[in-house]
């Protein structure tokens, strides 16, 4: 996946970046650093996993 595909599903997942960061475990300076470069594998997976996480909190708080 490219930076903007990751990026998009950001963009959908109505998360803030400092949120994903927080998720991920780093801070939100890093995690816009990432986004300098081509994301790694590692890192892609790091974003999706956070989405994935922060999504399934959500619906327990409904």
């Amino acid at each position: 996946m490219t930076n903007q595909e990751i990026k998009e599903i950001m963009r959908k997942s109505r998360f803030f970046d400092y949120e994903i960061a927080a998720a991920i475990g780093i801070s939100e300076y890093t995690f816009c650093k990432w986004f300098r470069r081509d994301l790694t594998e590692e890192q892609q997976g790091r974003i999706l996993t956070a989405i994935s996480t922060l999504k399934a909190g959500e619906k327990h708080e409904n």
